[in-house]
């Protein structure tokens, strides 16, 4: 089963070039049905990828390019009057597919958001009178651009808390920003396969929740989390000025399931506590309110995750 893991990155090696993180977290919340936000600067293939791993899973993909005049029915459909048999029928939009690009989310104003929770949490979609569930698996990969600062809205805490994971893109190394180059001046990239079916991504996800996960290490987990909530309790005295609200019990649960996931993609049966510290950013970064005080000296969500893993004891 994890060789089938193995095929999929390699599909997406064809048109991706380094970027492990990013494309390890995509398969991670694909696995845990979770969704997932990308956050960086333009160019760093965060749309090529989602694309890529679309492509190599074989199942439905839709994109929706999130800007300010954004309606929620451009996402969801509505009900539309039909002249000829004097009623009103359903026109399902974009949200009906398996993984949905939600290109720029911050882009798109409140209305617009909220409108995505219902379907981000529940896999549901209500139009008028009629509710309608979703085809399964559902997962939206959100990008949103860190620069620009006009035109965008800031997500509620309520949406972010929906993302498993969010996942800092950085930049190329100067020797994969090479190869890029030369594969696209060149046209060197390859067609993209479908290397598995929805049964199979079925069958990997149910692998995933046979990885063992030690009781120390469950614990640790918690303790982690806790650490953002309490941390005069675990001797962070210097970072209670800075916390606003600590991470939301929704972590736990994703922590849980991202490190067995983490696991099963480094062919491990078990998981360690080098898989937590792995993922732990990623599962917490979205979810912790920094203070005033914070954001007024310059203090991020990461390194205070980061204080957090350096001080709570590891099992």
């Amino acid at each position: 089963m994890v060789g089938k893991i193995q095929k999929i990155k390699k599909e997406v090696s064809k048109v991706v070039v380094g970027q492990e993180r990013m494309i390890d977290g995509m398969l991670i919340a694909l696995l845990c049905d979770g969704h997932i936000l990308i956050e960086g600067v333009p160019g760093l293939a965060k749309t090529t990828t989602v694309n890529a791993l679309a492509s190599s899973l074989g199942l439905g993909f839709k994109r929706v390019q999130f800007t300010p005049d954004l309606l929620p029915s451009d996402i969801l459909g509505a009900e539309i009057y039909d002249p000829k048999s004097n009623s009103f029928k359903i026109k399902k939009g974009p949200i009906f597919t398996n993984l949905l690009l939600a290109d720029e989310i911050n882009r798109a104003p409140a209305k617009v958001q909220s409108a995505l929770l219902e379907v981000m949490q529940e896999k549901q979609v209500t139009l008028g009178d009629a509710t309608f569930k979703l085809d399964l698996p559902f997962f939206v990969m959100a990008t949103q651009n860190p620069v620009e600062q006009e035109g965008v809205y800031q997500l509620p805490e309520a949406q972010l808390d929906r993302f498993m994971l969010k996942i800092v893109v950085d930049y190329n190394t100067k020797d994969e920003e090479l190869e890029i180059a030369r594969r696209i001046s060149s046209g060197a990239f390859e067609k993209i396969s479908a290397v598995i079916d929805a049964s199979e991504l079925e069958e990997l996800k149910e692998a995933i929740k046979s990885v063992h996960i030690d009781e120390e290490v469950e614990k640790y987990i918690i303790e982690l989390v806790s650490a953002t909530r309490n941390p005069k309790e675990y001797g962070l005295e210097e970072l209670q000025d800075y916390i606003q609200f600590g991470a939301s019990p929704r972590v736990s649960i994703d922590m849980f399931k991202a490190v067995k996931a983490m696991a099963y993609l480094r062919a491990k049966e078990f998981v360690t506590p080098v898989d937590v510290a792995y993922v732990a950013k990623e599962v917490m970064r979205h979810r912790i309110v920094l203070s005033y005080e914070a954001e007024a000296e310059g203090i991020t969500t990461d390194e205070i995750i980061q204080k957090v893993l350096e001080t709570v004891a590891i099992p």
